[in-house]
Formats: C-alpha cells, sequence, structure tokens
C-alpha cells in the first residue's frame, strides 16, 4: 500500500460530496476497504450516510419483537431499526485515496458474517458510545482478533457525558497509546470525514518506511 501523504485531518472543498455518481473519479489512486465497526445502534449507519458520495446502501430492517430480547436497547430505545448485513458507501479523498465504506452488523448474532465483511479491509474505525462503553468491548475484540488497525471514534451523541478525560477513555477501553482516539458527530459529514481521516492517517504511518 503506497498512500499519498496527507495533511492534518480536516475537510476539504476538493473532496467530492453529494455528486451522486456512481463512477470513480479520475484522480482516483488507491482504493481502500474500510470498516466502519461498533455496537448496536452507535451510528454506523448514520456516517456512513453523512459522508457517502454515491447513494449509501443500507440493509436496515425494523426492530421486530422477535428480535428485542436479543438486542440490548439499553441507552438506544428510540432505536427502531437494525442493519441486517452490512452498509456500504464511498467518498473520495484528496490526494487520489478512495474509502469503501463497509458498515458491519453491531450484534453478537451477527458475528459469522465478521470474517466475510472484513476480508480486504486495511483498518477499522470503531464507533463508541460514551454513555455504554462496555457494549463497545466485543466489537473491539473482534477488531484485534482480526490484525486490523484500527481507530476509535466517540460519537457525541446530545446527552453523552461530557466529564471523562481522554486518559480515562482511553484507559476504559484498554487501548494502546498509538491508538488514534477522536469524538465526531456521525450526523455531521466533516466531523466524520475527520474521523475518517484520522484512520487514514494512521495507516499511512504504520506503513511509512522507519527511517523517513
Amino acid at each position: 500500500m503506497a498512500f499519498a501523504p496527507s495533511s492534518t485531518p480536516s475537510r476539504t472543498d476538493d473532496a467530492p460530496r453529494d455528486s451522486g455518481d456512481i463512477h470513480l473519479p479520475d484522480t482516483a489512486r488507491e482504493l481502500v476497504k474500510i470498516l466502519v465497526a461498533g455496537p448496536f445502534g452507535v451510528g454506523k449507519t448514520t456516517l456512513i450516510g453523512s459522508v457517502s458520495e454515491i447513494r449509501p446502501l443500507h440493509t436496515e430492517e425494523p426492530i421486530s419483537e422477535a428480535s428485542a430480547p436479543l438486542d440490548d436497547l439499553a441507552g438506544v430505545r428510540d432505536k427502531s431499526t437494525t442493519t441486517v448485513a452490512v452498509d456500504f458507501g464511498r467518498i473520495s479523498l484528496p490526494g487520489g485515496v478512495v474509502l469503501y465504506l463497509f458498515g458491519t452488523p453491531g450484534q453478537e448474532r451477527f458475528r459469522a458474517l465478521w470474517d466475510d465483511i472484513a476480508y480486504g479491509a486495511l483498518g477499522a474505525l470503531v464507533l463508541v458510545d460514551s454513555r455504554r462503553i462496555d457494549a463497545s468491548f466485543d466489537v473491539l475484540g473482534l477488531v484485534e482478533e482480526s490484525g486490523l488497525p484500527y481507530a476509535v471514534a466517540f460519537n457525541a451523541f446530545p446527552d453523552a457525558p461530557r466529564h471523562h478525560s481522554e486518559e480515562q477513555l482511553r484507559a476504559a477501553l484498554d487501548l494502546t497509546p498509538g491508538t488514534p482516539m477522536v469524538t465526531c458527530d456521525a450526523r455531521d459529514a466533516d466531523s466524520s470525514v475527520d474521523a475518517l481521516l484520522a484512520l487514514v492517517q494512521h495507516l499511512i504511518d504504520r506503513h511509512a518506511p522507519e527511517d523517513r
């Protein structure tokens, strides 16, 4: 993998947005598969929908009475749908990097899909809800078992606690010092792009020559 150099994560006006064009831009040089992972109800579908330059693919279904006992609705009582297979979107970044975003189901019963969805991915953006940090442990375990480099993004829900320090959050998730940790609003395209760019920069740094 030979990513183009990247600047500090931020939105840039030359990244295509909402074009609706299914064709790749002529500037595309690196095609990168990225997982958007996280527990049930953390905002994966929302994030992909906010940044995708093509009409995103969603496989959401209403939460039924049969599935309700299987899914922990604590903290997400207002959620009425759930991803049952995969979300998919695409975003072109500066430098000719194109991200293919695959949102993974967050429930344990869909674990069998993980290996298929994760195949060929170069990294993962793990969304976390600071109101229920423990809900992220299983997903983080899957990502780490797969060996995928990842970044963690705390989705800024309106009623999320604000008193935790970065050190406390990093310790709660048992993150290594080199794992990027950011805050984002999955509803906001600019904020979500910044979170994705933090992951891309992490991948660049991991693959850069040690003597650069």
